[in-house]
């Protein structure tokens, strides 16, 4: 068993080697971590300056770190929702297609190891590499909040806070598979990367115009349109991050949707528990999870089927 295991993680830190040694990365880190601190250095001077309308009584006031915006830059979740696809796309688009159009490919494969361990540690190296920087960017937040507003978060904060950065993992390796299944397709590394970010530019910009034109066109009464609105919009893996995570880094939202009068007639306004939230965002989870094994599954299909010679 071990002379099969090694093998596997010798080439795991031979592709996490490769990842952080390319420019490729570099200059999406940096312009990850510019954003990221441009953007914690705004929060820390709304919070400073305005603490008590930013959250009257002091709960949760650790977690405005990470949603509060004053419009010049977005807030921490929203640049992880906006850049973190970028860096999926950046580590998976090429990893299949450069290293046949090398030669590499054949090479390999031709040791004796079993063929899958070429595509898992392929995803496992790039899935670590993406895991350390969240968490890096997460910690960070959090180390210069405290020094900055002298706040420790709560035992209820701080899980929060690890569990938004665990889904940010889930929603980027999203992305990564899907960078993964188009290099296995295709040859050629630009027709990967196009068509990555063509999906990518389709559910940012696109989808949520034209969920909201057939919205239209199929009903007439607000509130079936508003229904349909939401359904179609859950299709989109960016629209379910975005939902989960405002959900769970503002515990004062208690549902997804509109509530009725006889709904919110006679309930008492407070902030949900980590348990109910987490309740609440179990569907956009389990969807994340699961599109992401099924585009990690397609193209685990793919590289299994297709001929290599050398």
């Amino acid at each position: 068993m071990t002379d099969i295991v090694r093998p596997f993680w010798i080439m795991v830190q031979k592709e996490i080697s490769d990842h952080v040694r390319s420019w490729k990365f570099i200059i999406l880190v940096a312009l990850i971590l510019l954003t990221t601190i441009g953007s914690l250095f705004t929060v820390l001077s709304i919070i400073r300056g305005n603490a008590a309308n930013i959250n009257s009584d002091n709960t949760f006031l650790f977690l405005n770190l990470f949603t509060t915006s004053d419009g010049s830059l977005p807030p921490f979740i929203t640049l992880i929702g906006f850049l973190g696809p970028l860096l999926g796309i950046a580590l998976g688009f090429d990893v299949i297609n450069s290293e046949r159009n090398r030669g590499t490919l054949s090479r390999v494969i031709s040791q004796p190891i079993p063929r899958d361990h070429f595509i898992n540690s392929k995803f496992v190296g790039a899935l670590a590499v993406i895991c350390v920087l969240v968490f890096s960017l997460g910690f960070l937040v959090m180390g210069l909040g405290i020094i900055s507003i002298g706040i420790p978060p709560t035992p209820d904060e701080f899980l929060r806070i690890i569990i938004f950065l665990l889904l940010s993992c889930v929603y980027i390796a999203f992305w990564l598979n899907l960078g993964i299944v188009f290099s296995t397709t295709f040859r050629q590394s630009s027709t990967s990367a196009l068509s990555c970010l063509a999906i990518w530019l389709f559910f940012t910009a696109f989808y949520s115009m034209l969920v909201q034109i057939l919205a239209n066109a199929v009903y007439r009464d607000p509130y079936s349109i508003k229904v349909l609105t939401l359904i179609l919009s859950r299709l989109s893996p960016n629209y379910l991050y975005s939902e989960l995570t405002t959900i769970l880094l503002t515990p004062s939202i208690r549902s997804l949707g509109a509530l009725s009068i006889e709904q919110i007639y006679g309930a008492i306004p407070s902030s949900l528990p980590l348990g109910q939230s987490l309740l609440l965002i179990w569907p956009h989870i389990t969807g994340l999870i699961a599109a992401s094994i099924i585009c990690f599954g397609i193209s685990y299909i793919f590289f299994m089927r297709q001929e290599i010679r050398a």
